[in-house]
C-alpha cells in the first residue's frame, strides 16, 4: 500500500542547502526556546536569599539540615550563620515542623563628603516531616554560634500503639 520510494533531489536546492536553511530555522528557535525555559526556571524563585546577597539570578541557598537518630531522641541540626536565636521561629503542627527567620541588614557609612547606605533583607522557611514517633511537647531547641539544635523526644509508646493487621481470604 505505502511503498517507499527514493526521491531524488532536485538541482535547484541539493540535500546540504536543505540542511543548512533548518539549521538557520532551528537555531534562533532553540536559543528562544532556552531562554522561555530560563525565564520560567527563574520564575517564583527570589533574587536574595537569606545568606547570598548576590544579584538576580544567582543560586539561592537554603540552610542546610541534618537529622540523627539518636537511642531515645531525634537530633535536627540546622546551620544559620548570621543569625541570632530572635531572628529564628520554629513551630510545630501536624506532624510537621517549621523553623523560619529573617535577616535584616542595614549598613551607612559617611566617608570624606560620601554617604553610603545598604540595606539587605531575606528571610527562609523550612519544614520538615517529623517520624510517627516524635512526642510533640517533648521538642526543644537550642541556639548557639548560628547552630540550631532541635531535639526531638520519642514517644515511648508509639510502638505500643502499633499492631499488625491479619489478612482474610476473600
Amino acid at each position: 500500500m505505502n511503498d517507499l520510494t527514493n526521491v531524488p533531489v532536485t538541482k535547484t536546492r541539493p540535500a546540504s542547502s536543505l540542511r543548512d536553511l533548518a539549521t538557520q530555522i532551528s537555531e534562533p528557535v532553540g536559543w528562544l526556546r532556552s531562554e522561555i525555559d530560563r525565564l520560567f526556571d527563574d520564575f517564583g524563585s527570589s533574587g536574595r536569599s537569606l545568606f547570598h546577597f548576590a544579584p538576580r539570578g544567582a543560586l539561592a541557598i537554603v540552610p542546610a539540615l541534618e537529622l540523627v537518630d539518636d537511642e531515645k531522641a531525634y537530633r535536627l541540626t540546622a546551620e544559620l550563620p548570621g543569625l541570632d536565636e530572635k531572628d529564628v521561629e520554629i513551630n510545630v503542627a501536624d506532624g510537621v515542623l517549621s523553623i523560619s527567620g529573617e535577616k535584616k541588614e542595614e549598613e551607612e557609612r559617611k566617608e570624606k563628603g560620601f554617604l553610603l547606605s545598604e540595606r539587605r533583607y531575606g528571610s527562609f522557611r523550612r519544614q520538615i516531616s517529623l517520624p510517627a514517633d516524635v512526642d510533640a511537647e517533648g521538642i526543644k531547641a537550642q541556639f548557639k554560634d548560628g547552630v540550631l539544635t532541635v531535639t526531638l523526644a520519642k514517644d515511648e509508646n508509639a510502638a505500643a500503639r502499633t499492631r499488625k493487621i491479619a489478612i482474610e481470604k476473600a
